[in-house]
């Protein structure tokens, strides 16, 4: 309706810009790189659970890459993962236009996943990945099994004492 009462205009991207069409570029522009839905419902369902972390920190000072969701002392890094900028195996499909640079550019982003993977787990981290459509419930109780292995005293979270042998 507003593009029928000429209140919208079509603009060509910027010469720097990778989008092929405006409607491209206005898509990429709402792509948001933090706090994303299933983000937000993950922490919020920990946060529930009584666990305390950290968010979107760098689990390694001189790696300049963020977890989504860190337990510093407990040294436990989460990453949530899109399906299209992460390469899902389930949900992934190729983009049909600049086929070529997309491609390339989820190449780059599993290649940079698995060097982070393999640096943090060198340097005595846990590393938990979860894909953006997982059951956040099941994710949430997984990353809460992990913390306990680790040690319950380096968790930090509230309500979270070990439980009287008998």
């Amino acid at each position: 309706m507003a593009r029928v009462a000429g209140l919208l205009t079509e603009q060509a991207p910027p010469e720097d810009s990778w989008a092929t069409s405006p409607a491209v570029r206005s898509v990429m522009q709402g792509n948001r790189g933090k706090d994303t839905k299933p983000e937000v419902r993950l922490r919020s369902l920990l946060h529930a659970e009584g666990l305390r972390y950290r968010v979107g920190i760098r689990p390694l000072p001189n790696l300049r890459r963020t977890a989504d969701i860190v337990f510093p002392k407990a040294r436990v890094a989460v990453f949530v993962d899109g399906c299209f900028w992460h390469g899902c195996p389930e949900h992934h499909r190729p983009a049909t236009k600049n086929s070529e640079f997309w491609r390339e550019k989820i190449e780059g982003n599993r290649r940079r996943d698995a060097e982070t993977d393999g640096l943090l787990r060198d340097a005595g981290w846990q590393v938990i990945r979860v894909w953006e459509h997982e059951d956040l419930a099941e994710a949430a109780n997984r990353i809460h099994s992990m913390l306990p292995a680790r040690g319950r005293a380096a968790i930090g979270g509230a309500g979270l004492q070990p439980e009287p042998t008998k």
